[in-house]
């Protein structure tokens, strides 16, 4: 079975038409395939980079360091699960 597909139509300046023209045509490809598959690229990009946090080696280290040893949680943070877990119980 063939897969549904969709028309993505743009107007671009002419010097912007002809620079994907010309690089299409080094790559040997259509320009509708070049478009394609660079704004395929972008987006899968632009996707992953929206999904996955990207830590520096001292960011890493401390991220571990407190999941390994975590702080005392403060009164504030436990007074206010313990409200939370009360309006759970409340609503059973």
């Amino acid at each position: 079975m063939a897969a549904k597909t969709e028309r993505i139509t743009t107007r671009v300046p002419e010097n912007v038409h002809a620079l994907l023209e010309r690089a299409a045509g080094l790559l040997g490809s259509t320009m509708n395939q070049f478009v394609v598959q660079a704004a395929v690229d972008r987006a899968k990009q632009v996707v992953e980079d929206e999904n996955i946090i990207r830590l520096s080696g001292e960011s890493t280290r401390l991220f571990f360091e407190t999941l390994e040893n975590p702080p005392v949680p403060a009164a504030k943070l436990l007074e206010a699960a313990r409200a939370h877990k009360e309006r759970l119980n409340a609503a059973d």
